[in-house]
């Protein structure tokens, strides 16, 4: 049975929820974060519904495509970022997405 995952973003706090959660969760670490908009230009495409544009943080491309993995293969993810209009929510979106 797939476990459910959820995405933080330190280490340290991956290992002290999962093992309040148990065994029914996988939650990894993203360390910091892994996509942000770009910072030379407006980020967002205002021709298609303001889409945003989201550039991967240099050193990042890794983890990030190790999350993408683990969100395709997890029953359900969740994201331990917070939520919102911030950076976290929004990243939770991506690797679902993408």
């Amino acid at each position: 049975m797939a476990r459910k995952l959820v995405i933080v973003e330190s280490p340290s706090k991956a290992k002290t929820i999962e093992k309040i959660l148990g065994r029914n969760y996988e939650v990894v670490a993203s360390y910091g974060h892994v996509i942000d908009l770009p910072k030379t230009k407006i980020g967002i495409d205002v021709e298609n519904n303001f889409e945003p544009q989201y550039k991967v943080i240099k050193g990042k491309g890794e983890i990030l495509k190790k999350l993408k993995e683990k969100a395709k293969k997890g029953k359900q993810c969740l994201s331990g970022f917070g939520s919102g209009q911030g950076r976290g929510s929004h990243c939770l979106a991506y690797f679902k997405l993408h």
